[in-house]
């Protein structure tokens, strides 16, 4: 496994060997043993769609989504759990079973303690429907959120705060809290966050491409990190440069640059339990303002050479294709874009990454 100084060693010789497009061992006919899961976010233009549509109708609840994608051949889901009621629970549980999937939780975390009976609650309820991980996150992306350091630093003492508050909750129910690296905390916040609570009910939420909006190299990302994780994000991300820095979008799996095998290897080394969810995110290309003052009221202590290289990354791994925009499209079109981005990546991920099971 590569630690983090060898990544900046390979770093330092240039973004060709470690930003590489193509897997090195790639695998055609090997299975891991697990189906690719389903973040609900995958859905994101399904679930918010203000416009009916017969062809793609908007789903009820966790059930209904469940059970669509389990017919499109995915494994399992991850999905939010504030509000269920036992007995909404109890027919998850029921229809997961019966299904053969897995469930993955994604819950709330309490910043205050009149916060932790509702936060009880939904741990309950999720361990009653079968999810015994729960991702968890804190921020937006801080380079939109803060325009000055002590606003991030502000919301950095609220996380420890909330996660000191959590673990104990986590642990009395043994459930696994899984913190997403969500364009908000580097690699180095997240060591800080999980050394320092120091329990086997905390862990990771591995995004495989979040954190390339705040320079850092994916497999830099995923090898700090999978000593740690519990549950992933998986999206592979296409780039190419603006005027004010580089755009990056989800694309589907295996038309972006990410080694994604590469990535799996290294989460299932340190978990071989690690489920593979996948956020296909189908949206604009969002805009990473690195060449402004403004991205920068977040950091301190980052070297220009950590600018040069993400920028060495993009160039390298330019799209040659327009990155794809929805925002021109009719509603229907782009739901429509969305299932058939979802359904390439369950395609890909049985035939290139072996998650057939």
């Amino acid at each position: 496994m590569m630690n983090r100084r060898e990544g900046m060693k390979l770093l330092a010789m240039g973004s060709g060997a470690l930003f590489a497009s193509n897997p090195v061992f790639p695998i055609e006919n090997a299975s891991r043993g697990k189906r690719m899961g389903i973040v609900v976010y995958s859905y994101h233009l399904r679930r918010s769609s203000k416009n009916a549509s017969n062809q793609y109708p908007k789903f009820e609840d966790a059930v209904e989504l469940m059970e669509h994608c389990h017919s499109i051949g995915a494994g399992g889901l991850q999905v939010g759990v504030r509000g269920w009621d036992k007995a909404f629970a109890k027919k998850t549980r029921d229809q997961r079973e019966h299904l053969g999937l897995f469930l993955e939780g994604q819950i709330r975390l309490p910043k205050e303690r009149e916060d932790l009976s509702q936060f009880e609650q939904d741990i309950i309820s999720a361990k009653e429907a079968g999810s015994t991980i729960l991702r968890v996150a804190v921020g937006g992306r801080r380079y939109e959120q803060f325009d000055a350091f002590k606003g991030w630093k502000a919301m950095k003492e609220q996380a420890w705060k909330s996660f000191r508050l959590a673990e104990p909750i986590a642990a009395k129910h043994r459930v696994k809290l899984a913190v997403e690296n969500h364009k908000d905390w580097c690699i180095d916040d997240l060591l800080e966050f999980v050394e320092g609570i120091k329990s086997e009910w905390f862990g990771i939420c591995l995004d495989t491409g979040n954190s390339i909006a705040l320079l850092e190299d994916p497999l830099e990302t995923a090898s700090a990190l999978a000593p740690h994780v519990f549950t992933t994000h998986v999206k592979d991300m296409g780039v190419r440069e603006y005027s004010d820095g580089f755009l990056l979008s989800e694309v589907p799996l295996g038309r972006g640059f990410l080694d994604l095998n590469r990535i799996f290897d290294l989460c299932e080394k340190e978990n071989p339990k690690v489920q593979f969810c996948l956020e296909m995110i189908t949206r604009d290309p969002l805009e990473i303002p690195c060449l402004t003052q403004d991205y920068w009221a977040t950091f301190q202590g980052v070297e220009a050479r950590q600018l040069a290289r993400a920028l060495e990354m993009v160039r390298a791994n330019r799209s040659d294709d327009p990155l794809p925009k929805i925002s021109n499209r009719p509603s229907n079109s782009q739901l429509a874009y969305e299932e058939h981005n979802i359904r390439l990546c369950l395609k890909h991920a049985e035939k290139r990454l072996g998650l057939t099971g």
